[in-house]
């Protein structure tokens, strides 16, 4: 054991025989002497050094003195102190190479020389390196050889150094120079690779050009969508300046890349792209108000406030187009910027509204259904940087038109998503702004698209889930949905001639009175669209078909046919057996498939439960009915409820269906009502339905869907309508033959509610009697 300095080398492997000049400063010792040179990386050393001679001192070209160090062998550092200095000097186990040879040592040996030959043929070494290796005759050196490479990583190079037996460090030196082998093979690979590619390319290209060279000297055209052709597409296309200017340097690098390159296929897609838009190409536009008024009467039954709005709508447009210069209009100024959207139940004709639209405009028609999109990029499209990039959805329908300016229905609008990828009705911003769509730019073509001319209307069952700055730029045109005889009209005209025709019948074949109708849309349908409707016809008719194909004569459809073929009653008229009892009072209510009637029911019982509420009630309707509750006992003495009603006794509130969720405040007065009911023994008018909000002084507060909420209790045969004072100027949209058969009571306080909605005291006693 040998007590020597020791020299830090960070980040490096010194192995022995190799030369290392390093700063006087770090090595305080004299010519002569040994060091210990020991790898460290991050504070830590490895857990063997190499040990070198001091051989000689000379001057760096910055002034400074070094000192020559030469590895001798190997040693491991044991103890160590600190000398006078203050320089690290530890004990040193030497471990030199052994130099005795078996067989598989010379094996390893002989594979080593091998497989480094081949590293030096592939990196074509000049042979210097190759003259130093065969000087080597000791395996340990050989082996320490693969150390010297500067690729190697740190972490190998510390391993050979750690291996003190001469067989496994050749074992790991093959090992080692076999990574570098293959790594090197790889590269060489991908060289020839990309160089046998590169000559191909140019091959193609000279050929490529040769030939049409030959072609332009016979004549001949190209006839495959070459650049010429390109060329005189563009001119034919009329587009706006600054579209050509785009197509055109776009056709530039398609004919400077050649038909060689990759990106000449997405060059193209992109031209043909600019090239599908009918830049130049509009419809006639027709604004003659009688005559639209004309195809909406001939295509939808009822909905005279949406064909108004709508014949509204189109006026306004002929006005300002003809009075354009009387009023001072520019070119954009000239078209309305209203964005209709039509709201309302399923199957209340909103997308066959809007194409009654286009053709009273003489416009063409395009749907895009947005339910359920949450990519942003559907409606502006995919940059070019993209695989399999295309344009936006608005594209695509400009394409499908054929003209510039088309009707585009925009379906769903409130079912638009929105996620990590974006928020497509935030794209629509830009799109329903009149103040913006002339200059629409989609991220695939990049060119400004002048949507100005486009007619967008829109559709929604509801407004809740469309964002407020997209709902400022709309205006609402409700569906409220259709009475019992526009249900009648529309199966008579519209439906049932559709239904024969689907089946393979004839007019001859089937023919059917409105009893028969009638009982269809009362007891087999209830919605306030015609869908469910729609199918029942369809039911029906296919019954008739198949009787008819079995050798039967025509059918007449009355009551009894409608009843074999449809089956037994599905809807029924149950307000006079539900309120024959206390307690239960009749409610109106407002879903996403329109009106509804619904029965609130009441019940005491001895207990300390309070009030239990059922039927999946929301946060807002639980409040309504503690409301109601607490109104009915602060006024019992009022309502002649006796003291001692409610001690000891708990109150249960139900309203069914219990498997559908309800919320909102409007079924105040039907709690509050059914409570008195319940405890005056007074039972609630079996013609009467009631909506409104309560508060704690007995007010009654207005609410929304008065029209589908009177509509709903219409079909279901009740007559009088209980509505708070403040929604009666909503009964003007109630239809008028609706309006002439119901008899409404608009209420400012649950004490007029009750006088309506109860039965006289008189009339209880002598039915008791």
């Amino acid at each position: 054991m040998t007590d020597l300095l020791l020299v830090p080398v960070d980040d490096n492997v010194i192995f022995p025989g190799m030369t290392v000049v390093v700063p006087a400063a770090e090595v305080g010792a004299e010519e002569g002497e040994q060091v210990l040179l020991v790898p460290r990386h991050e504070g830590q050393f490895a857990a063997v050094g190499t040990v070198a001679d001091l051989t000689g001192r000379t001057r760096l070209p910055n002034g400074v003195t070094a000192v020559q160090l030469t590895g001798v062998h190997r040693g491991k550092a044991g103890t160590g102190s600190a000398d006078d200095a203050g320089h690290l000097r530890v004990d040193v186990t030497p471990h030199p190479d052994s130099t005795e040879r078996d067989g598989r040592i010379r094996e390893l040996e002989a594979t080593y020389r091998a497989v480094v030959d081949e590293i030096l043929e592939l990196r074509e070494d000049d042979g210097r390196v190759a003259a130093f290796l065969r000087g080597i005759d000791e395996p340990g050196a050989l082996a320490d050889t693969a150390g010297w490479a500067p690729e190697v990583p740190y972490d190998e190079k510390v391993g050979l150094l750690e291996t003190l037996d001469v067989r496994e460090r050749l074992e790991l030196a093959v090992r080692v120079q076999r990574e570098r082998l293959a790594e090197l093979q790889v590269r060489k690979s991908l060289r020839e690779d990309v160089e046998s590619g590169a000559a191909k390319q140019q091959r193609e290209y000279v050929l490529r050009r040769q030939l049409e060279a030959i072609r332009k000297e016979l004549g001949e055209g190209d006839g495959d969508g070459g650049g010429d052709d390109y060329r005189a597409k563009i001119a034919e296309a009329g587009m706006p300046d600054h579209v050509r200017e785009q197509a055109e340097r776009e056709l530039s690098r398609l004919e400077r890349t050649g038909e060689q390159s990759g990106e000449s296929s997405m060059i193209r897609t992109y031209l043909d792209w600019l090239l599908a838009l009918p830049w130049a190409k509009a419809s006639e536009e027709q604004l003659d108000p009688l005559a639209a008024r004309g195809v909406l009467d001939a295509d939808h039954t009822g909905l005279e406030d949406v064909k108004d709005r709508i014949v509204e709508y189109l006026a306004v447009r002929k006005l300002r187009r003809d009075r354009s210069q009387e009023l001072g209009l520019s070119e954009g100024d000239k078209k309305s910027g209203t964005i209709l959207t039509l709201v309302g139940p399923p199957g209340t004709g909103k997308t066959s509204v809007g194409e009654s639209v286009a053709r009273a405009m003489n416009r063409e028609f395009v749907r895009m259904s947005l339910g359920g999109i949450r990519d942003e990029a559907e409606i502006r499209g995919h940059r070019r940087t993209y695989v399999g990039a295309l344009p936006g959805r608005l594209v695509r329908a400009l394409r499908d038109a054929g003209t510039m300016n088309p009707v585009i229905l925009l379906d769903e609008v409130d079912k638009v998503g929105a996620d990590w990828r974006g928020d497509p009705s935030a794209a629509l911003l830009e799109v329903l702004d009149p103040a913006q769509n002339h200059a629409f730019r989609d991220h695939y073509l990049d060119v400004e698209i002048d949507l100005s001319q486009v007619v967008f209307l829109a559709t929604a069952n509801q407004l809740d889930t469309i964002p407020g700055p997209l709902l400022d730029r709309m205006e609402v045109i409700s569906f409220d949905g259709y009475t019992v005889e526009e249900k009648v009209a529309i199966a008579r005209d519209h439906l049932l001639p559709r239904q024969v025709t689907s089946a393979g019948l004839t007019a001859d074949d089937v023919t059917a009175d409105e009893a028969a109708l009638r009982l269809v849309v009362s007891e087999y349908t209830r919605e306030s669209g015609v869908r469910q409707l729609d199918r029942s016809l369809g039911k029906l008719t296919r019954k008739i078909a198949t009787r008819i194909a079995s050798g039967s004569g025509p059918v007449v459809v009355d009551t009894d046919v409608v009843r074999e073929h449809l089956g037994r009653q599905r809807f029924f008229t149950e307000a006079v057996e539900r309120t024959a009892v206390p307690g239960v009072a009749t409610g109106m209510a407002v879903t996403g498939a329109g009106g509804d009637v619904l029965f609130i029911e009441a019940a005491a019982m001895v207990g300390t439960e309070g009030l239990v509420l059922t039927g999946q009630l929301g946060d807002v309707m639980k409040e309504s009915a503690r409301i109601a509750l607490s109104w009915v006992r602060s006024h019992a003495a009022e309502l002649g409820i006796a003291e001692d009603a409610f001690e000891g006794r708990s109150f249960h509130v139900h309203v069914p269906a219990g498997a559908i969720p309800k919320d909102g405040p409007s079924a105040g007065v039907t709690m509050a009502t059914a409570l008195v009911s319940l405890l005056t023994g007074r039972p609630v008018r079996h013609t009467v339905a009631m909506t409104g909000e309560l508060t704690l002084q007995g007010r009654v507060l207005p609410i929304g869907g008065v029209k589908q909420k009177v509509l709903a209790a219409h079909a279901a045969g009740l007559t009088q309508i209980v509505v708070p004072e403040r929604n009666r100027a909503d009964l003007d949209d109630v239809p008028a033959d609706v309006a002439a058969q119901l008899e409404f009571h608009p209420s400012m306080t649950i004490d007029e509610v009750l006088d309506v909605a109860l039965e006289p005291v008189a009339q209880v006693v002598e039915v008791a009697a």
